[in-house]
């Protein structure tokens, strides 16, 4: 049986717009025969059991994330689909351990470039987003992949790439000003800054945090890789690893892109000339020579010549509709939010292929079991605050439910006015 690898579709040129389908598309390039696979953009991740991508699908057997499908292609072919296998122990750890520096810096700086800097989200991304996903996801997946790019990288300190959220602040903060009395009124309608002058005191404030962050992802690779082929081989040989696969997702998401701010294509071109070079080179052998665009990816026949197979995705069904709706409702209750975000913890700790430890994996286990007592004693708190305050309500006689006849009795009954029964009113009269 063909094997499918599910990845988010084309964009840019290159046949994915996520660094991780981009790796596992070029490990499938150069381990697998050309007809034991092919790539289907589904651009979904609900298609998944997993709820991830890439997914990589053998009949009824499942396995996401760029390492697991590595390892099941490893055991599935008994050891013929191993890029590593030429490997010694050394290069095996060194393999390892720059993998693991690629995927973590390298995610850091996709996710300013593409989500986090304005330019290239509004002008580049979220457009690529819009031609490669069908509706609804269109309209719910790009915000949700941008604010959790947003959150990713909020601990790096630049966030003002984001003009948007910093234009949005900047009006907020104008207004509390202006209600807090604090600007004088002929200066209130000021003139809104201009797009120029905004870039430009971001450029500037941004530049020595974004040349150091450059520096110490690029500049390590380069002289890793030096004047060799790829990055752990040596001098006189040419095979590529699974970490040359890790390399290409990421560096070809800095490179190739024609963004509207490239900021991180001239930072790699300059500080990285050997790497730039030998990102196009193996590009070239992994993706083909001619850029890939999405309507290859929707109609495989139109597609060039190329290492890559295309098998058109199907179109999302009624219940997978239904099922995105009633997921993004959820996710914006906040007592659903919850339920779902502990189940997920629960899926990954209970998973096979989560590469977890047995301690990290009880532990998040245990995490998850933890904060689902807590965030059911938090409603169970509220529930009980609610009864007690409509109780005392009731009780005090702040709200009656007596008609408006026994009403009108209370009060003439508090202000001294009974009226007794007269014998007209026994006689019916």
């Amino acid at each position: 049986m063909v094997l499918q690898l599910h990845v988010w579709g084309p964009a840019f040129g290159l046949p994915s717009i996520d660094a991780q389908c981009l790796a596992a598309i070029a490990y499938c390039s150069l381990a697998l025969p050309k007809d034991s696979w092919e790539v289907v953009a589904s651009s979904d991740p609900s298609v998944s059991p997993t709820g991830e991508l890439p997914a990589l699908q053998n009949g009824a057997v499942w396995v996401s994330r760029f390492r697991s499908i590595v390892d099941y292609l490893r055991k599935h072919s008994n050891g013929a689909w191993d890029l590593d296998k030429q490997l010694d122990e050394t290069s095996r750890a060194d393999n390892v351990a720059f993998s693991s520096f690629i995927e973590s810096r390298g995610q850091s700086l996709v996710d300013l470039y593409l989500y986090v800097t304005s330019q290239n989200y509004y002008g580049n991304t979220s457009p690529a987003y819009g031609s490669l996903l069908q509706w609804p996801n269109q309209w719910i997946l790009p915000p949700k992949l941008h604010g959790a790019a947003k959150a990713r990288t909020e601990h790096l300190g630049l966030s003002s790439l984001d003009l948007q959220a910093m234009e949005d602040q900047r009006q907020r903060d104008h207004s509390a000003a202006v209600t807090a009395g604090k600007i004088p009124k002929n200066l209130i309608q000021r003139p809104r800054d201009t797009v120029s002058s905004f870039l430009g005191r971001t450029a500037q404030s941004n530049h020595f945090r974004i040349e150091a962050l450059t520096a110490e992802f690029f500049e390590p690779l380069e002289a890793m890789l030096g004047r060799k082929a790829y990055l752990l081989t040596a001098e006189d040989e040419g095979t590529p690893s699974g970490i040359d696969c890790i390399a290409l997702g990421y560096l070809s998401l800095a490179l190739v892109p024609e963004m509207s701010f490239p900021w991180l294509r001239d930072a790699m071109r300059a500080k990285a000339p050997l790497l730039s070079a030998y990102t196009e080179r193996l590009r070239r052998r992994c993706f083909g020579d001619a850029p890939i665009d999405i309507a290859h990816a929707f109609a495989p026949e139109s597609a060039p010549e190329s290492p890559i197979s295309w098998r058109t995705p199907g179109r999302i069904s009624v219940a997978a509709v239904g099922t995105t709706l009633l997921s993004t409702l959820a996710d914006s209750t906040p007592f659903l939010r919850e339920i779902r975000k502990n189940n997920g913890l629960k899926k990954v700790a209970q998973s096979e292929d989560s590469e977890l430890s047995a301690r990290e994996k009880h532990v998040l286990n245990m995490h998850a079991d933890a904060s689902k007592k807590d965030m059911y004693l938090s409603v169970a708190t509220v529930v009980g605050a609610v009864a007690l305050t409509v109780g005392y309500v009731l009780q005090v006689g702040l709200v009656s439910f007596g008609s408006e006849e026994e009403e009108e009795e209370d009060m003439e009954e508090e202000n001294g006015e009974v009226a007794y029964p007269t014998a007209a009113d026994f006689l019916g009269i």
